[in-house]
């Protein structure tokens, strides 16, 4: 069982869309321009890191690519059984579940940014990680300041990271060394994100998040708010909202994974962090990073081999990979619709008629069985995006 990981603000870098700017998907970042008003591909391509720091552009480009990431390994036929991203992360899997669609994804997050440089200019503060102390240890070290201090991300197990009022962190930070951290490490950033001082941004994007159209995840969404799945499209305006002033139980998403039987967690977007997080959460669990086109290969490399919880066993459970698998994928640009009654396990004849982008016809050029949609009913495709999977005889 495969779920796939979404990056969130840090994990940007200068050039970081250079590598994929020759690729078929990387004719989302024009369509996230005209969302976004603004040129995201010079922030992908060349803007410098003191560009790339500021909240608003680090979480739009990262975003973006992480968008144009997941595009490219969708075009292989892979899906995931689940979904979750780290802070603005969650932004990125909400579009890929379905339950978000990419055009308010983009304004969502442009808002979202903006609205959260607006609070840290009101409101000052900083965040640092806790390494090598417990959970509860690091929550008893900022109860114990007298300040403006909280958990922030629960990451991963010896990983904390703490925001508040930079004196105040300082004074946390020693009372954990005095629990008995290994070390207190500050970030350089300009707001004490997922704490009470994000409360003038929350109050904004509260106001964004009342236009959005929201509809069912085709594929489970693990809430940063309680790490927990929540299937009514109405409850995530509330879940986006309280992510902004809550910490971040990432921690608790792995466990989740685990419980649900996940035994590969693939990373969708730049940077590797959510992988190491994995690795240090999820003992015998197969993890891959995809941050770069190269890394497609690797990816498929894997995938065709058990993780290693199975390697002795020979099962084959979850989701995999097959040389009988084909993709479907759009003739167009345009609105996709398809056509009634067709559902996973289908029988599909050569030339059958799944449905239509815009007024084109989408047929399928082989025979197989209907596995599942790789778009749903009413999203914008791009010319030669996947459709559907099928997998043949």
């Amino acid at each position: 069982m495969i779920a796939f990981t979404f990056p969130g603000q840090g994990s940007q870098r200068p050039g970081m869309g250079e590598a994929w700017a020759d690729l078929e998907s990387w004719e989302l970042v024009s369509e996230a321009s005209a969302y976004a008003g603004a040129d995201l591909s010079a922030l992908l391509l060349t803007a410098d890191a003191d560009e790339l720091v500021s909240t608003r552009n680090a979480q739009l480009a990262t975003f973006v690519l992480s968008l144009v990431v997941l595009d490219a390994i969708e075009r292989t036929g892979l899906e995931p059984a689940r979904v979750a991203g780290h802070s603005l992360g969650e932004y990125s899997a909400l579009v890929a579940s379905g339950a978000l669609s990419f055009e308010d994804g983009v304004r969502l997050v442009n808002e979202r940014g903006t609205a959260m440089l607006a609070a840290a200019e009101e409101r000052a503060g900083s965040m640092a990680a806790v390494l090598g102390l417990d959970d509860d240890k690091v929550e008893a070290a900022c109860d114990a300041v007298d300040g403006d201090v909280w958990v922030a991300n629960y990451n991963a197990p010896g990983q904390v990271v703490i925001a508040g009022d930079a004196a105040a962190i300082e004074a946390a930070g020693e009372a954990a060394k005095g629990l008995g951290a290994k070390r207190v490490m500050s970030f350089p950033v300009g707001g004490a994100f997922h704490t009470p001082f994000m409360a003038p941004a929350r109050d904004r994007l509260t106001k964004a998040l009342a236009g959005v159209e929201w509809r069912s995840p085709e594929i489970p969404v693990h809430a940063n708010v309680d790490g927990l799945t929540h299937d009514d499209p109405a409850e995530w305006s509330d879940l986006l909202a309280a992510q902004l002033t809550s910490p971040v139980r990432w921690r608790q998403i792995l466990h989740e994974f685990d419980d649900a039987g996940v035994n590969t967690v693939i990373e969708v977007g730049p940077g590797s962090v959510l992988t190491g997080m994995a690795k240090r959460t999820l003992k015998g669990t197969r993890t891959v990073s995809v941050s770069s086109p190269g890394d497609l290969d690797g990816l498929l490399e894997a995938l065709a081999s058990a993780p290693p919880a199975q390697a002795d066993t020979g099962q084959k459970d979850g989701e995999h990979l097959f040389a009988t698998e084909r993709l479907v994928v759009s003739p167009g640009a345009g609105v996709f619709t398809p056509e009634p009654g067709l559902g996973p396990g289908t029988a599909i004849a050569t030339g059958h008629l799944l449905g239509h982008v815009g007024d084109q016809d989408v047929r399928s050029a082989f025979g197989g069985s209907l596995m599942g949609w790789l778009a749903v009913e009413g999203e914008r495709v791009a010319t030669s995006e996947p459709i559907a999977w099928l997998r043949t005889p």
